[in-house]
Order: C-alpha cells, then structure tokens, then sequence
C-alpha cells in the first residue's frame, strides 16, 4: 500500500508539471526550459521546487514546479517560502559592511573587541582574529557543526560561549574551513552595534527597503503563512516529509525563509552595485570586496568540462567560474530545505533557486542549466550528469561499507555491565550526553535526539538513529562512542568522532552528586598520615575539604558509599574505610599515579 501511495504522489508530481508547461517564458533564451525543469522534478524525484532570473533591474523569468505540499496537492509558486540556510550569511555578512560605511567597525579590527562575550581557544587567537577573518571563515576552526546542530538551543549567547573550548585543526589564515559559529559571530555584533537584534536589522536594512514581503527570519511565522512550503526527504525511491528544524538560536548563520521573486530583489541590489529602485542599499565599496575572492578555499583543476578554474571565498559568497563566467554564489541546506542564489556580475545576470528537498542538487542543476542558455553555450545535459553520479556514488558507498566493516573485531564484548556505561557526560563546547541503560541496550539523549547504541567491539558502541516509530536504524553510522576507564578500571569519560579532520570529542562523566547528612560528614574529619606527611580532612558548611600541605584546600563533591571526588581536580577522589557507626579508621587517595592510603591518628 505504502508503494502505490508513493506512486500515486509521484504521478502528482508529473501531471502538475505537465500542466505547468504550457506557459512559455518570455525571453527567448530560456524557450524550452520548462520541459527540461519538468523532468529534473521527476528524474531528481522532488517535491518541488521555485526559480526566478534576473537579467539586470528586470526579473525575465520566476515560475514554481511540483509541490510545497505533496500529499495535499498545492503547487509551488514562485512566492511559495522555502527555508534558504546557508544564503543567509550573504545579508548577515553586508550588516557589518553597513556598520563599516558607518564607521562604527572596521572588518579588519579585532573581532572580541566588538563581542566581549566571544573568546576563542587562546590569546593568540583572541588577539588576532580580525572581523574578516570570521566572515571568510580563516580562523583555524573547523565546522563544530554537531555542537549547534544536535545541542540546539535558542540562546545565542550560550552557543557563542562554546567556542572558547573549540580547539583550532589549522594556523590562522592557513585554511580556509567553513564555520557556522563565525557567522553568528558577525550577527551578534551587529545587534551590539546597533542595539538591536539581528532580525530586526535584517528586515529594516533588507526586506523592507528591498520589498521583500514574503520573508522572514522567523520560524514560527514561516509554518503559520499560508504559503509556506513542507520539508521533505529522499527515503529509498519515494519523498518523506521531514519535520521543520528551528535554528533561531544560530540565526545569523542561516535561518531566512524567503521566495524565488523576493530573493530577486536580493540579486537585483548586487548586479546594479547596491541599488535598488535608485536608492543605495549597500556600498559599492561593499559590493567589491563581498564578490571578490578573500580567502582560497581549494586547489585543482576544471572537471570534465573546460572552465577558468578558481575556488574562493568572499564575504559571505563562494567565487567561482561557471564556463568562463565569472559567478559568485552561496547555497544553502537545513532539513528538508536546499537553495542556491547567485549572480554573475560581468553578465548583470541572476539566478535564484529554492527546494523542499534535503541535501539536494536540484539548485546546482537548475541553476547550471539555465545559465548554459543564458550564455547561448552549448547545453550540458546535467540533470542526466547527476542521475549517473549518484548511481557512482551509491556504489561506492556499498563498497566503502564493506571495507569499514572489516574493522570491527567480531565476537568481542564490552568490558563492563551496560549499567556502568550509563550517566551523563558533558563537554563544554557541546552539551550533554545523557546515557542510559534499557533491557540489553544503551540509549543516548543529546538535545531533541534519542539515540540507539549498538555494540560494535570491546567498549565501542556506534550511534544509530532512531526514527518516530521508536524503531532503531538498521545502517551503519560513522559516529562511534569510544568508552575510557580511570585507573580504578571506572568508566570516566567517552571519546566520539563528530567532526571530519578533528580530533575526537571527549564527554567526561559529571559524577552523580548526592547528599550526605551532617552527621556522617563529621565521622570522616580528623587528622590523616600518608606516610610522614599530615593531611587534614575538615568541615565548612556541611562540604567536606581536604588540605594538603604545601597546596590549596581542596573542595569535594560527594558520590555516595563514603566516595568523595576532588572537585578541581579531574581524576582525583578520596574514598574513607570505615566500620559501624564508628570514624572513619583512614582514607584512600584515588589519582592517576595510584592509590595511597592515609591512616587516622586522632581517634
């Protein structure tokens, strides 16, 4: 039945965009587009999906394909609101190229001396990081994305606040390394800057003089319009509808919601140098360094087909060639959304591509095909180009499965009862893993995720998915939880890949604090030899110190079963032997180095 229904919707999909093509477009460069957009709804197997192009002042074509709602049938139409993700960060980005030509910053000045809440991972960093280097993302970090993404929260300044812990893979300027966290960086200071939030700046410096009616930063007001589009996914060879993603707390980095037609007058600002209807929105200043190449962001050569090859960055746009055309673009993905929005200055030529689709290369094949006939260049058949790519690219996968699987040592089991790999685990550049036990599997809560683990080998466990049903996913996840012991052979912390190029993440496990009553807390005070040396354990307002002489007073954190952690110092804890209702007889000094037993001497 499920089969047939996918059927059903997808014989939808192709009827409607039969009906759509009657309507021929009205610059003779793009005649016979419809048809070929009509088949990349069907071959790319998509929901829907909205273009609009701009040739100067002038938008000479804007047209809607399939659905924004498959299983109710209603059409995209070029106003329909798609989520544009990471096509966000050009008007975040040409915020602070405002604030420049109004002299309230400088996009080479010091990037903490505008936001005294940002701190990165050393001084060197904070003493150098300018604006710019943010904004062409240069600073030596890597995406952190899993840090935002899976601990999601819609305060900004908790999320900023994680990147003091994020320890730089690359020098300063050495690579370039896209990083979401740098473009919530720019909006937040903005909103210092002006005393505003960053939604507000957006639409009083863009939307509004701009004319953008149709968007808005907003998630909730996006699901509310009456013309807003449904998120969906690829699941085998049908279209699941996906759930909406809010990223508010992340904003800056990428959560407009707009139209193909709006986000043409977008385009128009760029291609005319900053004007807009005759009023300047944007500094021609601005405008060239934004689309000018600030930072390379790789090398090689042109594919298959002949090109000027170049890969840069500028302010918040990727610079490229398309066939010898200068081209400056930037995509954008969050679930169950893909855009891309470009424009070609030498040709004053735009094009504005948005899709319901996940992870989608709709917008790069729109895009590309429309462009080839804007140029009057010889078509290339990209739609068919990608169709052969994924099928390439699906089988290189299978094959890059079986070659994982044969790390995993067989017949090998975890070292511990599942109930000791249990806790919460905390890293302070991403949040809490909250892990839990449940008949013969551990369960993991990170954010808005629950998440299976399955035991791959000795104490690594792999992250799998698991779907509204409550039914785990059946395939293999890169993620891997790798479990580490003290030296008392307790599990004390977790070790997990997150991020490509990066060292593992490690969550230490925050020791589950319990409450001991005075009366037991007075059993353990006294004085203590470890050797020769004297060591005092007292008493301060119901919390237990230990001092040692020639150190600091050391503050415990109780663990229960007369067990005390060392609360500055990670890896230490002392644990008192004692019998009855009687004083504590010694206690036992638990570090990396060993275990020390220090007896009582005034009983």
């Amino acid at each position: 039945m499920k089969h047939i229904l996918i059927l059903f919707l997808l014989s939808g999909i192709n009827f409607l965009a039969i009906a759509q093509d009657n309507n021929k477009p009205a610059d003779s460069r793009l005649e016979g587009i419809d048809s070929l957009l009509n088949k990349v709804l069907k071959d790319q197997k998509i929901a829907g999906f909205s273009v609009a192009v701009v040739d100067g002042d002038k938008v000479i074509y804007s047209k809607g394909f399939g659905y924004r709602d498959v299983e109710n049938k209603k059409p995209v139409t070029p106003n329909t609101l798609f989520a544009i993700g990471s096509s966000t960060k050009a008007f975040t980005s040409a915020l602070l190229g405002i604030l420049q030509k109004e002299g309230k910053l400088s996009l080479d000045g010091n990037a903490v001396s505008y936001l005294p809440q940002l701190r990165f991972f050393n001084d060197n960093m904070n003493n150098q990081i300018t604006v710019r280097d943010m904004m062409t993302h240069r600073t030596g970090l890597s995406r952190y994305d899993f840090s935002w993404y899976i601990f999601n929260t819609s305060n900004r300044d908790s999320i900023i606040g994680r990147v003091r812990y994020m320890e730089p893979n690359a020098g300063l300027r050495e690579k370039w390394q896209y990083n979401n966290y740098m473009f919530l960086a720019q909006g937040m200071i903005a909103e210092k800057l002006t005393g505003k939030t960053w939604e507000q700046n957006i639409k009083e410096k863009f939307f509004l003089p701009l004319e953008m009616k149709r968007s808005t930063t907003s998630m909730a007001e996006f699901q509310k319009d009456a013309d807003a589009s449904l998120p969906y996914q690829l699941e085998g060879d049908g279209i699941k509808k996906m759930d909406y993603y809010n990223i508010d707390g992340m904003g800056p980095a990428g959560s407009i919601n707009s139209s193909a037609n709006d986000i043409a007058n977008w385009i128009k600002t760029w291609i005319s140098g900053g004007y807009y209807n005759g009023k300047q929105i944007l500094s021609s200043d601005y405008i060239a360094e934004a689309a000018s190449s600030q930072m390379v962001m790789s090398g090689g050569l042109p594919g298959s087909e002949p090109d000027i090859y170049m890969s840069s960055y500028g302010l918040g746009w990727m610079i490229s060639s398309y066939r010898g055309h200068y081209k400056v673009e930037h995509g954008g993905n969050i679930d169950g959304f893909s855009a891309s929005v470009s424009f070609f200055p030498t040709d004053k030529l735009g094009v504005v591509v948005l899709t319901n689709q996940n992870v989608s290369a709709v917008p790069s094949i729109v895009l590309n095909s429309i462009a080839d006939r804007l140029f009057k260049l010889k078509p290339i058949d990209w739609n068919n180009k990608t169709v052969e790519a994924n099928r390439i690219a699906r089988e290189k996968n299978a094959g890059i499965k079986k070659e994982a699987d044969l790390k995993q040592v067989l017949n090998t089991k975890p070292s511990h009862s599942l109930k000791e790999y249990t806790g919460v685990f905390d890293n302070p550049g991403y949040g809490l893993l909250d892990i839990s036990a449940k008949n013969d599997s551990l369960f993991v809560k990170a954010g808005k995720y629950r998440v299976w683990l399955k035991h791959y080998h000795y104490d690594v466990f792999e992250w799998r998915g698991i779907n509204k049903d409550g039914k785990p996913d059946t395939s293999a996840s890169n993620i891997k939880f790798n479990f580490l012991t003290s030296n008392d052979g307790k599990i004390e912390s977790l070790s997990a890949s997150f991020e490509n190029g990066m060292k593992p993440t490690v969550f230490t496990l925050k020791p589950k604090v319990v409450n001991v009553d005075l009366k037991t807390l007075e059993r353990y005070v006294g004085v203590y030899m470890l050797g020769t040396m004297e060591v005092k354990i007292s008493l301060r307002d119901k919390v237990l110190y230990v001092f040692v002489p020639g150190q600091q007073d050391y503050e415990t954190v109780a663990l229960g079963e007369h067990n005390f952690n060392l609360k500055a110092l990670n890896g230490y804890s002392v644990r008192f032997e004692i019998k009855g209702n009687e004083k504590a007889e010694s206690v036992l000094f638990i570090q990396p180095n060993g275990t020390f037993k220090a007896i009582r001497q005034n009983k």
